[in-house]
């Protein structure tokens, strides 16, 4: 009985920090695309912000509507990469929202569109 309790309380901690864990990756992924959003609608340029493509552990990417990365860790243009993630991508509005697509996984990403109309993204891996 004692092994059966210990581990559902295993089980429940696990999931509570789970829990914890995304939902902090929630807040910095959509912290970063608004930072970067807010300073390109003020005047900076994307090139501004090639470093944050590299940021650990979250990186940052800015897309031209076509597809093309002006800002991206490893990609040039993500229609080369993927279609259905373009797709997903693509559906960024100023307000900002999340898309999932299936990438190494299920990936969810914080998308937000700047006045000039690139897109500007960060998201996380189940």
């Amino acid at each position: 009985m004692k092994k059966i309790l210990y581990t559902g309380l295993v089980l429940l901690l696990g999931m509570m920090l789970t829990g914890v864990i995304l939902g902090h990756e929630i807040g910095e992924n959509k912290k970063l695309v608004d930072e970067v959003v807010d300073a390109i609608n003020s005047g900076k340029k994307a090139e501004d912000f090639k470093d944050w493509a590299h940021k650990k552990p979250y990186y940052v990417f800015i897309m031209e509507p076509d597809g093309r990365f002006l800002v991206h860790p490893v990609f040039t243009r993500l229609q080369e990469w993927d279609k259905p993630i373009f797709d997903a991508v693509s559906r960024a509005t100023t307000e900002g929202l999340w898309v999932s697509y299936d990438y190494q996984g299920k990936s969810d990403t914080y998308v937000r569109k700047t006045k000039s109309g690139l897109i500007v993204g960060s998201g996380h891996r189940h």
